[in-house]
């Protein structure tokens, strides 16, 4: 059986994990146990594997019979993990993200370009000199193949650690023992209102005249480095610890109203170049609220790295990330001082 474009899917129906016993362990079975952990169904997990459920199901059965314990509970809710799931999970992600490692190098040794690389990338950051350098690279290596994803800072990292993307780049480190993380660069955290509150656009020295506005927040989590963390503690910092903050999940969802008049808020600056265009948003600069957020790049330290890859990394590492010049020209212009700033 040959695999050909068939990659790592074909290259896993062939391997199997023997066990002392006798018993074998196809890693396809692995795969369909971790593709119901991660969607949360055997329904879904069926779709993404395009195959029948009760072939999934078969496939389950074989691997708790292989491992004598049951790996989920199955109810009307849903399936969710056993103990004995919970436990064997990571392992069985590291198995198969180290097997498609072993293919890409094995492609790469094979084919004159550089090989793949997948990046997962942190949405706002799409509004940054970012995009510029993707575009140079993919220019440059018209031979290499990128591919990007979209998530938020902690999807990143977990992308990164299954072995489904190459790279990661994120806002703030992970401490995660299977990641290398290097700090890249950093971004600019500002007060943004809607383009009609009374100091659109204004310097104020007093952060005290923003105490009776409404702020927004992403909600406050148990990662120290999050960004409900950092608008807690510049709010401190300006002595404005007691203010009134509503927790919204998303940042989108924040720009939606503070454009309506609702609120004001800390957010990165590259996540609002768009807004700062179209005029529907603005900046307020109040020098005791300004501070920055780090912008890490991350990929796991036992991970397989393509040639592509690791000059994309370089390139990532070595070039300093900034919001677009429409961004920056766009704040420039709002942020202007007037007689009539305070």
């Amino acid at each position: 059986m040959t695999c050909g474009a068939l990659g790592v899917q074909c290259i896993i129906s062939q391997f199997h994990i023997s066990f002392v016993d006798g018993k074998k362990m196809h890693l396809h079975d692995l795969e369909t146990f971790v593709s119901i952990a991660q969607l949360g169904g055997v329904t879904r997990a069926a779709g993404q594997l395009h195959r029948s459920q009760p072939a999934i199901t078969r496939r389950i059965n074989l691997l708790e019979g292989q491992l004598g314990a049951p790996l989920f509970e199955r109810g009307r809710g849903g399936t969710i993990l056993t103990e004995a799931g919970r436990t064997f999970l990571p392992y069985a992600q590291a198995v198969l993200a180290a097997l498609k490692d072993g293919t890409q190098a094995v492609q790469a040794l094979q084919s004159e370009d550089h090989g793949a690389v997948s990046l997962a990338i942190v949405g706002t950051l799409a509004g940054t000199t970012i995009v510029k350098q993707l575009r140079r690279f993919s220019v440059t290596h018209r031979k290499a193949r990128l591919e990007l994803r979209t998530a938020n800072s902690f999807e990143v990292s977990d992308m990164v650690r299954r072995g489904e993307v190459s790279l990661g780049l994120r806002y703030f480190g992970d401490a995660s023992p299977e990641l290398v993380c290097r700090q890249v660069s950093e971004e600019r955290v500002v007060v943004v209102c809607s383009a009609s509150n009374q100091w659109s656009g204004k310097r104020l020295r007093d952060p005290q005249q923003l105490r009776s506005d409404q702020w927004l927040s992403l909600p406050m989590t148990r990662h120290r480095g999050s960004f409900a963390h950092v608008v807690a503690r510049q709010l401190a910092s300006a002595g404005l610890d007691d203010v009134q903050v509503m927790a919204i999940d998303s940042i989108t969802a924040q720009k939606r109203l503070i454009e309506a008049g609702i609120g004001i808020a800390l957010l990165p600056e590259s996540s609002i170049h768009e807004e700062l265009r179209l005029g529907t948003l603005a900046t307020i600069d109040v020098p005791r609220l300004r501070t920055t957020v780090p912008i890490y790049v991350l990929y796991r330290k036992n991970g397989y790295l393509t040639g592509a890859a690791r000059t994309l990394l370089a390139l990532i590492s070595n070039v300093p990330i900034r919001p677009s010049g429409a961004a920056r020209q766009s704040r420039k212009k709002k942020c202007s001082p007037s007689p009539r700033s305070n």
